[in-house]
Parts: C-alpha cells; sequence; structure tokens
C-alpha cells in the first residue's frame, strides 16, 4: 500500500539549490538534466503496469519544480489523450492521493481550490494572511475563468461572509497592500497610536481602523508599527488584538501580525497544530508542504525546529498521518 509519509518526508528534505538572495528558500529545486517526456513515461508505466508503482510517482513528482510539472503533465497528455491528474485520481487513494494532485495542480488552480475549500471550513486565515498581492492576483484571474467557477474570488467571499471579518478578507483578497520596502518612522508611530486610540485606550473597539492599517500597510512598515505600538501601549499588538477582539476578526488580524513578524515561523505554528491531538489535518498539512516547497520551507523547517525542539521531518513521521 502507498505510504503519503514517503511523499511528504521528501518535500521536507529535499535539498535546495536556490540562493537566499533570490528570495527562495525551498526544499524543491529545478531538476538540471529535466526531460518532461521521459518522465511522462516513467508515470505512465507507473501507473499502467501491475499495481502502481508509488515510489516511481514519489520520486518524480517530488523532485521537480512546479514548472517542470506542468510540462510533465502537458507531455503526459499527449502521450496518453490523457490527463495526469485523472489517472493519478483513479489508480491512487486518501491522503497520498491528494498529495500528488496538489503537487500536479498548476500553483493559482490549487491556491483556487483551498481558498474555496478554506471558506467552507474557516481556514481563511491561512491563506489570506500569509500570500502576496501577486498571488492574489493569479488567483482571481483562474477565479474568473469559466473553467474553474462563474463567479470571481470577491464574490465568493461576500457570500461566504459577512461583517468586518468580510471587509477585511476582500482587501487582503484584492492585493490592496503596499508592497513599498521604504519605511516611515513617523508614520509607524501614528499608525501605532491610531491602534492604540481605537483599542486599549478607548471603551470598546473600533475595529476598521486595525482592518485599515493590518491590511493596507507594507509588511516592513508594519514591522516598524509593532515595536511603535509596543512602545505605546506596553503590550504587543498581538496581545491587544486578543484582548479586544474573538472570533474570526480576531483570527485573522493575528494571523496578519504573525505573519508580519515571521510566515515561516507562522506556517512551522499551523504545521504542529495540523499534526498534534487526536487526528491529523491533512489537508492543511498537505497545503503548506506543497505550496511553500518551492518558496521557503526550509525556513518553515528551521523555524519548526527552534520553536518545538524537534524536526519537522520526525514530526511527519510519528504524525497520524502515517498509516
Amino acid at each position: 500500500p502507498s505510504d503519503p509519509q514517503d511523499d511528504l518526508d521528501s518535500l521536507v528534505n529535499s535539498p535546495s539549490s536556490f540562493s537566499a538572495t533570490s528570495g527562495e528558500r525551498g526544499t524543491i529545486k529545478a531538476k538540471a538534466d529535466f526531460d518532461a517526456g521521459d518522465d511522462a513515461v516513467a508515470l505512465r508505466k507507473a501507473i499502467e503496469g501491475l499495481g502502481t508503482r508509488e515510489k516511481t510517482l514519489i520520486d518524480v513528482l517530488t523532485r521537480r519544480s512546479s514548472a517542470q510539472r506542468q510540462l510533465i503533465c502537458a507531455a503526459y497528455q499527449e502521450a496518453t489523450g490523457r490527463s495526469l491528474e485523472e489517472d493519478l485520481r483513479g489508480d491512487t487513494h486518501g491522503d497520498f492521493e491528494e498529495v500528488l494532485v496538489a503537487l500536479v495542480t498548476p500553483p493559482a488552480a490549487y491556491d483556487c481550490h483551498e481558498v474555496a475549500r478554506a471558506m467552507k471550513v474557516s481556514l481563511s486565515s491561512l491563506f489570506f494572511s500569509s500570500v502576496c498581492n501577486q498571488s492574489h492576483a493569479l488567483i482571481l484571474d483562474v477565479f474568473f475563468f469559466p473553467t474553474e467557477t462563474e463567479k470571481k474570488l470577491t464574490l465568493d467571499l461576500k457570500k461566504e461572509v459577512s461583517g468586518q471579518y468580510s471587509q477585511a478578507l476582500l482587501l487582503l483578497a484584492e492585493g490592496k497592500r503596499d508592497e513599498s520596502t521604504t519605511v516611515d518612522p513617523e508614520k509607524a508611530k501614528e499608525d501605532a497610536k491610531t491602534l492604540y486610540d481605537a483599542g486599549e485606550k478607548k471603551w470598546g473597539t473600533d475595529e476598521s481602523k486595525f482592518i485599515d492599517i493590518l491590511c493596507h500597510r507594507s509588511i516592513p512598515q508594519l514591522r516598524q508599527t509593532l515595536i511603535e505600538y509596543k512602545n505605546i501601549s506596553g503590550k504587543s499588538l498581538q496581545q491587544s488584538i486578543e484582548g479586544e477582539m474573538s472570533g474570526k476578526l480576531e483570527e485573522l488580524l493575528v494571523a496578519i501580525v504573525k505573519c508580519v513578524k515571521s510566515v515561516p515561523a507562522y506556517m512551522a505554528e499551523r504545521l504542529y497544530e495540523s499534526m498534534k491531538g487526536g487526528g491529523t489535518d491533512e489537508a492543511t498539512l498537505n497545503r503548506i508542504m506543497v505550496s511553500r516547497s518551492e518558496i521557503d520551507l526550509l525556513d518553515i523547517r528551521a523555524e519548526f525546529k527552534k520553536l518545538y525542539s524537534y524536526s519537522l521531518h520526525s514530526a511527519i513521521e510519528v504524525s497520524d498521518c502515517v498509516p
């Protein structure tokens, strides 16, 4: 039987060839002597042979970049007249199937499906707090096409959620965040005071001020604002949000603050949460492992070890995702 641990182990332990200066800290790299046709043939033999050869599927799909996997999908379609995703769904099962399908799905389309899932199970914070404006634009494009859905993402959000939580999600989904790298210290002090006056200083909380600042300011600017807020209030902004708010809006704004401080640390925390307790949240585990494998999984791995004193690899080995 297939072992979903094997492909997750491959994602965790694959060496990275990306330089730190490129901003890529993934564990998966593009294969140097890549041939999409050869890989398509290998996958076809693994699927069409007597008993699916899981090792071949794992070796190929977890050791190629996302762009290379899309070329493999095209070569497979041309050679067989079938889609690789459909064949994987027909010949594998359970969590193993879901990881493999995630690997062969174009990133923007995969994120679309995860957004739809997130809206149904209240996991929007995981998605929207941790992706950039460019990613949001790609996702909106995919949602626009009838092959994915007849409605734009923003229309889906308006239907599924409401109130100030909806307002915050829409701002994030529409990619309204400033992407400047310049920090204005005086603006950070002004924003910190605005947040303090809207929360800790008054009776009741003006959530709209928190939404406006946290969903519009650039990440470097927000980092300075966090420092200034602590100087003014004596508390961290996260502590104030947790004390002043509740429910989904609190969860989303806290997630934004955590991502401002460190996306890898936030992802490490979510991975830990997905594996602890009586059962593993396979969907969250798969999403983070696949979507961050070419971005910052090396850093997530390091943060996981720092936070929990054992490796991500060992956590996956002993989690409930292992049959």
